[in-house]
């Protein structure tokens, strides 16, 4: 099944879209669609086709340094979107806190983020994303969703417990093997692959922005017995693992790999998944 070529040029003027969206506002939104778009470029370069020219490895390299900033500031804006839905009567005034915290560091992010837009770097930007629409082969012969589903057999191959580290490597691989998968000719089966995908990413990825706010506010406020609010967060984020882990363990798109794996561990870790440690700045006393 070949790559499908429309999408691969819609991928790419969606990029300098999104990227000139970016470049004037970097709300919420903008910087979650830049994200996307881009790291589906990164996947079509580097997943699906087996060469690259000069050109396609720098923009691929410019793209990263303005994702990684912008994955700064997105990590913020999904803690605050969980600490908002979070309803406790414990520690308002914490709560409050951590907020306003949150708000403030991602404030400066955000300014960082902006240096790093300049009109220099947007041109060349521009100017290599319009090449690449140009240059870039599409007769690979490669068919991605085999190629996804290679991704998540090869995540699974470890024979470890779905542990905490576990679930974070397949939050990552199955979220590569949907945007590969995302460049199959449209059927019937790729739109049920995809289907099965999006369900699991959304489960793995509902968990991780919560272990991610408990990470941040166990470092602000301390662990689970000096603040009822981390308890909370660390009791939804808990449910929130376990969801997830059933979520895995009964995707059919994930069962193949899944079948040499011991059984899922059903308790996160006392330390709150130290293996993929979250970004936590410290502007002040949350006490």
């Amino acid at each position: 099944m070949p790559i499908n070529s429309e999408r691969c040029r819609f991928i790419l003027r969606k990029t300098e879209r999104d990227l000139l969206k970016l470049s004037s506002s970097q709300q919420a939104e903008q910087v979650h669609a830049f994200r996307t778009t881009s790291r589906r470029l990164q996947t079509l370069l580097e997943d699906l086709l087996p060469q690259r020219s000069r050109n396609e490895k720098k923009l691929l390299k410019l793209l990263d340094q303005i994702r990684k900033r912008a994955g700064r500031v997105r990590d913020l804006d999904v803690q605050l979107a969980a600490l908002r839905t979070l309803k406790i009567p414990q520690e308002p005034r914490r709560k409050t806190q951590l907020t306003h915290a949150l708000i403030e560091l991602r404030a400066k992010h955000e300014n960082k983020l902006c240096k790093l837009l300049t009109k220099d770097t947007m041109h060349e930007l521009r100017k290599r994303l319009k090449r690449a629409s140009k240059e870039t082969r599409l007769e690979t012969g490669i068919d991605p969703l085999i190629v996804a589903r290679q991704m998540l057999a090869a995540a699974s191959g470890s024979g470890q417990q779905l542990t905490e580290p576990v679930l974070h490597r397949y939050r990552v691989v199955v979220k590569r093997a949907r945007y590969a998968a995302e460049f199959a000719p449209k059927s019937a089966a790729a739109s049920q692959f995809l289907a099965q995908l999006q369900k699991l990413q959304d489960a793995i990825g509902d968990w991780h922005d919560w272990l991610t706010l408990t990470h941040t506010a166990s470092a602000r406020l301390g662990d689970v017995s000096q603040s009822p609010l981390v308890a909370a967060l660390h009791n939804v984020t808990g449910g929130k693992f376990r969801r997830a882990v059933a979520a895995l363990s009964a995707s059919p798109s994930a069962q193949s790999g899944l079948k040499s794996l011991p059984g899922p561990s059903l308790q996160p870790s006392r330390k709150l998944g130290a293996k993929s440690p979250p970004l936590v700045e410290r502007t002040g006393s949350a006490a």
